[in-house]
């Protein structure tokens, strides 16, 4: 029989699909047929789970004629909350970090002309501390675990640098987030997230206030690790 403890996750399906049909409150006629079919089980299955969680106190069951309605109790939809708030808690936390390994390769050479503009310069130096060593660095990460943690960074709290417009054309925002390269040979580095990129998921740019080459001892083609810090107040 399920427990509050270790209820199974067929009875789960089963009351959130009592809940969905208005059973918290009120009781509510179901036939086994349906339920099963809902549930993605067999009625026989379906009719098991109403006696298993009536059993367990978890719904309550009443003859209406030739059928049956049932009503969620509180110990039901107590359980049902708190498995939602231990999900909701799982899906909302952020690790501290993440790890992305690569190679360092050429860019495209707009690097440093961006990194020139003062649109972008005067708001580096406010909100990072620093204004970044002409260019950024381009890791092309080795390996589709990384490209995913790539695809999903852009989505934690970051350090917002806003877009701007000067007289010929408008630039878009960049989100930075405090990285340390090579367990610490550089360790005030920035990954971007840019609004408008020509990169796809596969490639982290990197920023710092000082060469982060000549800093690390690294040249293009070599392997390179970069640890991605997502508390924001760790960003000066």
């Amino acid at each position: 029989m399920p427990t509050t403890a270790d209820i199974k996750l067929q009875h789960i399906l089963t009351i959130v699909e009592l809940l969905s049909k208005g059973a918290r409150h009120n009781f509510v006629e179901v036939t086994t047929g349906q339920l099963g079919k809902n549930i993605s089980r067999s009625q026989q299955a379906a009719s098991k789970h109403l006696l298993e969680l009536e059993n367990s106190g978890y719904i309550e069951r009443i003859r209406r004629g030739q059928k049956f309605a049932v009503r969620v109790t509180d110990k039901g939809h107590t359980e049902i909350q708190n498995l939602f708030s231990s999900l909701h808690a799982a899906l909302e936390s952020s690790p501290a970090a993440i790890d992305f390994e690569g190679s360092v390769v050429s860019g495209m050479g707009e690097g440093a002309y961006y990194m020139s503009l003062e649109g972008y310069r005067r708001q580096f130096k406010d909100k990072l501390g620093y204004e970044p060593y002409p260019g950024t660095l381009n890791v092309r990460l080795v390996d589709q675990l990384y490209m995913n943690a790539r695809r999903e960074l852009g989505r934690h709290p970051s350090i917002f640098v806003d877009g701007f417009s000067d007289s010929t054309r408008t630039y878009g925002w960049v989100k930075c987030y405090r990285a340390i390269i090579n367990d610490g040979a550089v360790d005030n580095a920035a990954v971007l997230v840019l609004e408008r990129t020509h990169y796809d998921d596969s490639m982290l740019e990197v920023i710092a206030p000082v060469s982060i080459k000549q800093a690390a001892g690294i040249k293009n083609g070599d392997r390179i690790k970069v640890q991605v810090q997502l508390a924001p107040a760790q960003m000066p």
